[in-house]
């Protein structure tokens, strides 16, 4: 049997706990990204809203509001069944 003293050189009792915390020192090293494209930029800036729609949109909710908007339903009826007929 040999023995090479004391302190062996391959036994390292902290070796467990030190390659645990260089995990996770690179785990908190990671962090998440967002990189957003031209394309979508660009999808960003058209989506605003059209003065002239936003004028349609208020003109409906002051309509609805004052009580003076009415509902075709024989319109929407043909729209549902347009709709549905086509899926």
């Amino acid at each position: 049997m040999k023995i090479n003293g004391p302190n062996p050189t391959n036994f390292n009792p902290y070796k467990k706990i030190m390659e645990k915390q260089a995990a996770q020192q690179k785990e908190m090293k990671k962090q998440d990204q967002v990189e957003i494209s031209e394309q979508a930029k660009q999808l960003q800036e058209t989506d605003k809203p059209n003065a002239k729609r936003a004028a349609y949109v208020q003109e409906i909710k002051q309509a609805i509001q004052s009580g003076e908007y009415k509902v075709n339903a024989e319109k929407t009826a043909q729209k549902m069944i347009d709709f549905w007929s086509s899926k």
